[in-house]
């Protein structure tokens, strides 16, 4: 059987991947940070029904013996650093902690897998915000990479150090630059969820707006249960590499918005309510991804429309909704 280790599994990816590599008779292991609200810490894994499936760990990103014990005690012949502070936003007000969690906290995973399992297969989550303020219009391996924030940059250093470990000590090490995924487990604070609560709160007579930043920034958006199997396959390849992972569309916020919306039956210009507190200190205006090498390496493609992915979300918050108030 093979084993797993996962950091930052109570996430909405690394559910997903639970899902996921259950289902090819993996034995899942996560790397958990206890916290205050351990009561509801696992709510996406229960959510998906896995919860009694995975072997949990207590430790932090930032503790590297932590991380060795427990690399030892889960013997993993793939490791998935999914943990970090993943909120934009959040890295202005946090800069210092985003940078450790999410920059250091891979060093650490990568120093402590070459101590403790060379032998052993990583994955970094590297993101699309690394290329910021875009050299080309649309984003390959290949362009050059302009973070726009504290997080873009924090994932950028995690992102060279996997490569700077692949090249000098020989680790399995791939990065998956993954686009902007979502899904009905995505956190609340992320905009597409931040839409299709909205949207559901409103069909149900629980809101009357939708408070909303720059409209007009456009992304590539996809399912993250399409975009946890791009990271497994990036693991089973003989040789570590690099791959983008997107779908090739891109959307403005305002058509998303629309489009979850219009699923309900209502029109979105009735209840968006621009608000400057939603505006970022520095924007990411396009995101464009060219996923042609996952597609020819990996035989990977996206598989969920935006439309059918925002249907589900709007869906599920409805139902989150209605059983909250009965």
């Amino acid at each position: 059987m093979k084993r797993a280790l996962i950091t930052g599994i109570t996430g909405q990816d690394g559910a997903y991947l639970s899902q996921f590599l259950l289902g090819k008779g993996y034995e899942v292991w996560g790397f958990l940070r206890r916290s205050a609200s351990a009561e509801v810490i696992d709510s996406r894994l229960r959510w998906l029904g896995i919860e009694r499936d995975i072997r949990m760990i207590d430790g932090d990103l930032l503790d590297l013996s932590a991380i060795i014990r427990a690399v030892q005690e889960s013997k993993p012949h793939e490791v998935y650093n999914l943990g970090a502070q993943s909120f934009v936003k959040t890295s202005w007000n946090q800069p210092l902690l985003t940078g450790m969690a999410t920059g250091m906290g891979a060093a650490n995973m990568l120093e402590g897998v070459r101590i403790a399992a060379p032998e052993a297969r990583f994955y970094q989550a590297s993101s699309s915000e690394m290329y910021g303020l875009i050299q080309e219009p649309i984003q390959s391996e290949t362009t050059p990479f302009y973070p726009r924030s504290p997080y873009a940059a924090a994932k950028l250093y995690a992102h060279w150090m996997t490569v700077n470990y692949r090249e000098s000590f020989g680790l399995h090490a791939s990065s998956g630059i993954l686009f902007n995924h979502e899904s009905p487990l995505r956190g609340i604070e992320f905009v597409t969820r931040k839409v299709t609560d909205a949207v559901a709160r409103i069909k149900l007579g629980l809101a009357s707006e939708l408070p909303m930043g720059n409209l007009d920034a456009k992304r590539d958006w996809g399912h993250a249960r399409d975009y946890v199997k791009a990271m497994w396959l990036m693991l089973q390849q003989d040789k570590a590499d690099d791959y983008v992972v997107a779908t090739g569309v891109t959307t403005t916020v305002g058509e998303m918005a629309r489009a979850a919306f219009a699923h309900v039956g209502l029109n979105a210009e009735d209840y968006i309510k621009i608000d400057p507190a939603f505006l970022r200190p520095a924007e990411v205006d396009v995101l464009h991804g060219n996923a042609t090498k996952a597609k020819e390496k990996l035989g990977w493609v996206a598989e969920t429309s935006l439309a059918a992915m925002i249907a589900e979300m709007v869906d599920a918050d409805i139902a989150r909704h209605k059983k909250r108030i009965g």
